[in-house]
C-alpha cells in the first residue's frame, strides 16, 4: 500500500513502503555517501566570511602584522585559483600557508593561516592534517569559529569518526540567530546522524532546519529527507 505526502501546492508524490520503513545501518551509510556532495556546502561560503573576518581582526596594527598579511595575501590568491598545493607550500618565492602558519605565528594572519591550511587538507583528502590545522585555528570570537567547528567536523566525518563528527557539527549550530551557519551545518549534523543510524535525531535536526530556517537553501529539501526517515508530516 502507498502513502502520498505533499511536494507542491496541490500536488501529491506517492511514497512506497520501503521509503519510509526504518532505515538499516547499511543503507544509512549508503544514503550519507550519496548525499557526500549536497553535505559539503560550507566550503563555498567560506571566502566571504575570511574577508569579514579580516576586516575584524585589523591585520594591519604593526610591522609584523603587516608582513604577515602580505605574505598572506600571495597564498590567498593561489587559493580562489584553486591551486591547493601552492596556496600551501608555496611557489618558491612566496611562503605558502603552512610556513606562514609558523613563521607568523601570534599574528591574525598567522592564525588564519591555520584556517586556510585546514581548508586545502580538507579539500585535498587529508584529512588528518585538516583536523590538525583546523584545530589549531583559534576562532574564539570571530565570524569563523562556528565555520571552522563545523569544518572539523567534515573532517571527522570523512575520517569515519561519527561521533566527534557529530559533536563539532553541534557546536557549529548552537548559535541559534545565525541564518547562514547555524542551519547548513544543522543539515550536515543531520546528515551524521542518519550515518550513525540515529533517525531520531536526524529527524530532529531537520525539522529544526525546515522550522527555524524556512528561508535557509536546505529548508526546501527537508520534507524529503524526513520522508526517507519516515516522517510525513
Amino acid at each position: 500500500m502507498a502513502n502520498s505526502t505533499r511536494t507542491l501546492p496541490g500536488e501529491e508524490r506517492k511514497i512506497n513502503e520501503e521509503e519510509i520503513n526504518p532505515l538499516t545501518v547499511d543503507k544509512l551509510e549508503s544514503f550519507y555517501e550519496t548525499n557526500k556532495k549536497t553535505i559539503s556546502t560550507a566550503l563555498t561560503v567560506v571566502l566571504v566570511i575570511v574577508v569579514g573576518y579580516l576586516g575584524y581582526t585589523k591585520l594591519y596594527k604593526g610591522p609584523a602584522e603587516e608582513k604577515a598579511a602580505t605574505a598572506l595575501s600571495f597564498s590567498q590568491r593561489y587559493f580562489e585559483a584553486d591551486s591547493l598545493n601552492l596556496a600551501l607550500n608555496g611557489d618558491g618565492k612566496n611562503l605558502g600557508f603552512t610556513k606562514i602558519a609558523k613563521k607568523y605565528s601570534g599574528t591574525a594572519a598567522g592564525n588564519l593561516a591555520h584556517y586556510y591550511e585546514g581548508i586545502c587538507y580538507l579539500k585535498m583528502g587529508d584529512y588528518p592534517n585538516a583536523i590538525k590545522s583546523l584545530k589549531d585555528f583559534d576562532g574564539k570570537g570571530t565570524s569563523l569559529g562556528a565555520m571552522a567547528t563545523g569544518l572539523l567536523g567534515e573532517a571527522y566525518m570523512e575520517s569515519g569518526d561519527k561521533g566527534k563528527a557529530i559533536e563539532s557539527f553541534k557546536k557549529a549550530s548552537a548559535d541559534k540567530d545565525d541564518v547562514l551557519v547555524t542551519p547548513m551545518f544543522l543539515y550536515q549534523l543531520g546528515m551524521a546522524y542518519v550515518a550513525d543510524g540515529k533517525t531520531t535525531e536526524a529527524k530532529d535536526a531537520f525539522k529544526r532546519i525546515r522550522d527555524e530556517y524556512p528561508k535557509s537553501m536546505h529548508a526546501r529539501d527537508m520534507d524529503k529527507e524526513l520522508a526517507r526517515l519516515g516522517e510525513l508530516n
